[in-house]
């Protein structure tokens, strides 16, 4: 499973990729703002910024609606780097601009997938990766791992290409869940990638490990 992390700060990329598991990065105007970044040129630049930190793919959102708004700023974003991915939202108009894309090899990430009818869509229309908001899906009392299942369930049996890119992602036991559930690919926050570290029997084995060692050095 490919980690991605989901973020605009550049620190926390720069953080990831010195871990050496960093695939990819997802980001969203949210995500910018929460950044100070403001203002088309501004985002854009910050967009080639993360590309140029990063090999894997970089997922960045268009904020039109309407099928030739989209075309158009995902024309644009693709011109930023060449891992640029035009994430694009599981609408009508975003299934035609994503079968467009396609017919462009412009890749493409269809976010705010809640359902297995809208993955079959977004499969059928070429995406890259679709994009189950795992966390939304739990905040809404469904269960978001059953839906990862269940989509990874219909494209084995038919064959389809997209990747599952489990998103809205909470927790470390989020990532494991999602792995285990069949997702391709994880995106995050970095402190959910970091708590994967942790365990209380490393933190205990690792304090006998150093305290037996002072013991050798003294005898």
């Amino acid at each position: 499973m490919k980690f991605f992390i989901d973020t605009a700060n550049l620190d926390h990329i720069k953080e990831a990729k010195d871990l050496g598991i960093l695939d990819g990065v997802t980001t969203n105007p949210s995500l910018m703002a929460k950044e100070g970044i403001t203002g088309k040129e501004n985002i854009y630049r910050h967009y080639k910024k993360i590309c140029d930190l990063v090999d894997g793919d970089v997922s960045a959102e268009v904020i039109s609606t309407d099928f030739k708004g989209i075309l158009r700023e995902g024309k644009e974003l693709a011109e930023i780097a060449e891992n640029i991915v035009v994430k694009v939202p599981m609408i009508k108009d975003g299934i035609k601009a994503i079968c467009e894309f396609t017919s462009l090899e412009i890749p493409t990430n269809c976010t705010l997938v809640f359902s297995v009818g809208q993955a079959i869509l977004a499969a059928k229309a070429g995406a890259t990766y679709i994009s189950p908001f795992i966390g939304r899906i739990d905040d809404s009392n469904w269960e978001g791992m059953q839906l990862i299942r269940d989509i990874f369930e219909v494209y084995s049996m038919q064959g389809y290409d997209s990747e599952i890119l489990a998103a809205s992602i909470r927790s470390s036991m989020h990532i494991v869940d999602a792995a285990k559930a069949g997702a391709d690919v994880v995106t995050c926050p970095l402190d959910a990638i970091l708590g994967l570290l942790k365990h209380p029997l490393t933190d205990i084995g690792l304090a006998k490990f150093l305290e037996d060692h002072k013991k050798a050095e003294k005898s």
